[in-house]
């Protein structure tokens, strides 16, 4: 009997995936990463699967682009670095903290408004000046705390209490949920509750790609109000990739160095977009996310939305290499069929 992860009544079997990447020492495979992935044509069409995109996984933070523009279209004019850490994993620099700050106050609300668990900034320089300065783990600090700033902002441009802005039944958490499904065109299979505490949907990875592609493609002379808000917020993260995840971090890297729409999410979860419109998602089996970046942009460089000149130059910067005493003795890698 094979090893099974169960999502609601679907189940996510082993065998279904493919391997993805190889982490290779000295010559030798050491380990091996599984999973399944999908890439979409710039017209939406599947050009490409691998193992099973069809079996609905949790997205993880690769969701929040949804819950950020579900926030703008409950009547909250993000624009900019406020927009893009409404759907950020951010790394937690003063600068990140200013924005996350800076979306409270409009909110008129304190740090102690967020629900998210406290936590350290993911960026180890900001970190150690916290701890030098005799900081404690804070809420504010959280990489979530963005997007829960913004749904909190929501909460108080709409009258709708800020208490309980986390309740699956909440209004803000239905409206995200209603935009979510428009966007990806399926239903919710499942609802769990995510790391940060806000509510996680899961869909399927060609649902996932085509959400992600409608927001990557859309255009700020929409008639629709959805999709205007969907080209703001591309844009911004595009114009703003900093503030995404953080400087030398992976998100903020490919964004910056390729102008591709990306963001990790938890448990192996990556989505990309390229300026083409050609998009991937991909879900790495055992959860790990190193494997991740590099695989998607070799799956959008085969497609012909990227080159592989481009991806080669880009890969040092992704922390693939794999070291011995300190130096390079080999890489991780994509080595998928």
């Amino acid at each position: 009997m094979s090893p099974e992860v169960s999502v609601g009544a679907e189940v996510f079997s082993v065998d279904e995936s493919v391997e993805l990447a190889v982490v290779e020492r000295s010559g030798f495979v050491e380990s091996r990463h599984a999973g399944s992935a999908v890439v979409l044509g710039p017209d939406g069409t599947i050009v490409r699967t691998l193992g099973a995109p069809d079996r609905p996984v949790f997205p993880r933070s690769s969701m929040k682009p949804f819950q950020a523009v579900a926030v703008m279209g409950a009547g909250v004019p993000l624009e900019g670095a406020n927009a893009v850490l409404a759907t950020a994993s951010h790394a937690g620099t003063p600068a990140h903290l200013s924005v996350v700050r800076g979306l409270l106050a409009q909110a008129q609300l304190t740090e102690d408004a967020l629900h998210c668990p406290a936590d350290w900034p993911l960026d180890t320089a900001a970190r150690d000046e916290l701890v030098r300065a005799g900081e404690h783990k804070h809420p504010v600090f959280m990489n979530c705390s963005g997007k829960h700033a913004a749904m909190l902002l929501a909460c108080r441009v709409n009258g709708w209490p800020t208490e309980s802005y986390l309740d699956p039944q909440h209004p803000v958490q239905q409206h995200i949920r209603d935009t979510i499904e428009r966007l990806t065109g399926e239903k919710v299979v499942a609802t769990g509750v995510d790391g940060c505490g806000a509510p996680v949907h899961a869909m399927s990875l060609i649902a996932l790609a085509r959400g992600i592609q409608r927001i990557a493609t859309a255009s700020d002379g929409s008639p629709f109000a959805l999709f205007r808000n969907a080209a703001l917020l591309k844009n911004a993260v595009l114009a703003d990739g900093w503030a995404i995840d953080g400087p030398g971090r992976a998100n903020t890297v490919v964004i910056d160095e390729l102008g591709v729409f990306a963001k990790g999410g938890a448990e192996g979860v990556m989505v990309m977009a390229a300026p083409d419109g050609t998009t991937v998602t991909l879900k790495v089996l055992d959860g790990s996310l190193r494997a991740a970046s590099i695989v998607a942009l070799r799956l959008l460089a085969d497609a012909g939305a990227l080159s592989h000149e481009d991806v080669d130059r880009v890969a040092p910067k992704l922390d693939l290499a794999v070291l011995g005493r300190g130096e390079p003795v080999g890489a991780i890698r994509a080595s998928y069929a």
